[in-house]
């Protein structure tokens, strides 16, 4: 990959979990791989009262737990001279004019401010960035989701981000977007004559979009409390992967090709409202069981949880797409913690032969699935019937399987080094734009909604289970099975 130019990044939320665990690693990665300048600079900011010393050791312990073996001391030393850390209370104003001095001098530098912070700072750090004046025309600003927790939410943030840094210099960043599996999807869909004309519906029966953690809350239990599986994953990740899924071929890879297609899927969701809330959604909060062999508490027995939560930890529903490619095909969508497995999978079954004219085995329904692991392991696996050796015209599923880890035998780049690398470079293709994000809260708003209107409690489910019996029956009134209870 080529050399960046210079870029100074300010990393706001410094000292926190996303900054250490992924951020810092992924720019030591780049760095590592020579795509970062040594004139680079990245800037810790929190208001923790460190010295840079102290600072760089942290995320030095940080960052040789999460690389493990990829971790190179010397490599790190000389990393080590970009990181910089300066304690700044994100709503004082005095505390950004020290800012600006250090920054003097850099006008002309690729400027890029990331928001590792709760949501509701996004604006007063972005206001006091513009009074210090500080927001130049090179600089950019990643804004980590979740993005408000509903509509008007999400707008107000937007209008204050909006009223400083033009729409071309927001990054609204979904590291799923980032994942090189995402990628091939699209590269499956878009670069390959296979597949986009048996790509809707009366060649389709359904698809099914499954996110699946095997972990609980883990030190997240405060801010989860507030927000849920819904808006922590649903609202952004799984609509995400159900548009690229969903839409349309661009007329081109540019940014805004993409995503105007990807928000026509969004526009085109039918709604879910009142008493359909209560027929296509299924709520799940898990309670304590065992994770690979190992118990796990509840989630009431969580830290920082309440125990009277009512917060959701599993969703799973049904979502139909009101266009002529999709009409009558549904989508159904499940995420939730303490699954039995961490998997992130599409599955794209196919209709069945018109007139079937050979004996159909019994494991036959859906006979022609197209599978898409994104995690743990990224693969393609496409299912088909193939006569059974013998005598007579016995026909068996067997599978066509691609690992792509496998065949490429690379380090697949992590999400948040992309995407990071894709800021620096202004490519916008993999963040959501402003109306995309409107769109995405005017879809579940609703849902949050009718849970709110019906008191709809959480079904409760068995830590190390695949969610509460309810989504079984969400999918089987029409049919079908999840593709891991086939």
């Amino acid at each position: 990959m080529a050399t960046l130019p210079n870029f100074d990044m300010l990393l706001f939320g410094g000292t926190g979990d996303l900054v250490t665990r992924k951020l810092l690693p992924a720019l030591y990665r780049r760095y590592a791989a020579g795509q970062v300048t040594e004139e680079s600079r990245i800037v810790g900011i929190a208001r923790s009262g460190l010295s840079r010393e102290a600072y760089i050791a942290q995320a030095a312990t940080a960052c040789r737990e999460f690389l493990g073996k990829e971790f190179d001391a010397d490599k790190w030393s000389a990393f080590g001279r970009l990181l910089d850390y300066m304690r700044v209370d994100a709503a004082s104003e005095q505390d950004y004019a020290a800012l600006a001095s250090a920054l003097r001098d850099r006008e002309q530098v690729i400027r890029v401010f990331f928001f590792s912070t709760a949501s509701t700072l996004f604006a007063v750090i972005t206001g006091n960035l513009a009074k210090a004046g500080l927001v130049t025309p090179l600089s950019r600003v990643v804004l980590e989701k979740p993005l408000g927790n509903d509509v008007a939410s999400a707008e107000l943030i937007n209008q204050h981000v909006g009223a400083v840094f033009t729409e071309k210099q927001i990054y609204r960043i979904d590291h799923y977007l980032g994942k090189e599996a995402v990628q091939n999807l699209m590269a499956l869909r878009f670069g390959n004559a296979l597949f986009e004309p048996l790509w809707r519906r009366g060649l389709i029966k359904h698809v099914q979009i499954t996110v699946a953690e095997e972990l609980g809350v883990e030190r997240r239990g405060q801010f989860y409390d507030t927000t849920g599986a819904l808006r922590d994953m649903v609202q952004n990740h799984l609509l995400q992967l159900l548009c690229i899924m969903a839409m349309e071929p661009p007329a081109s890879s540019d940014p805004d090709a993409v995503r105007d297609e990807k928000l026509k899927v969004l526009r085109a969701l039918r709604p879910l409202r009142d008493r359909d809330v209560l027929i296509k959604t299924v709520r799940g909060q898990y309670k304590a069981g065992s994770v690979r062999g190992l118990p796990v508490p509840g989630y009431l027995e969580e830290a920082d949880i309440s125990p009277d939560s009512t917060t959701e930890t599993f969703v799973a529903l049904k979502a139909e797409i009101d266009t002529w490619r999709w009409a009558g095909v549904p989508f159904y969508l499940r995420t939730g913690k303490r699954l039995q497995d961490r998997l992130t999978e599409l599955v794209v079954t196919f209709d069945d032969v018109p007139h079937p004219i050979f004996e159909r085995p019994p494991t036959a329904e859906g006979a022609n699935v197209l599978v898409i692991r994104l995690q743990p392991d990224e693969s393609i696996t496409l299912t088909i019937l193939a006569k059974n050796p013998g005598e007579g015209m016995r026909l068996k599923p067997v599978s066509l399987a691609l690992d792509l880890g496998e065949t490429f035998k690379t380090r697949s780049l992590d999400a948040y080094e992309r995407l990071l690398m894709d800021t620096v470079k202004g490519n916008l293709t993999l963040f959501m734009r402003r109306d995309e994000l409107d769109a995405a809260w005017r879809w579940i708003d609703p849902i949050i909604a009718g849970w709110q209107q019906y008191d709809e409690r959480p079904k409760i489910y068995i830590a190390g289970s695949w969610g509460p019996a309810a989504s079984s029956a969400l999918i089987g009134r029409d049919g079908f099975e999840w593709h891991d209870e086939l």
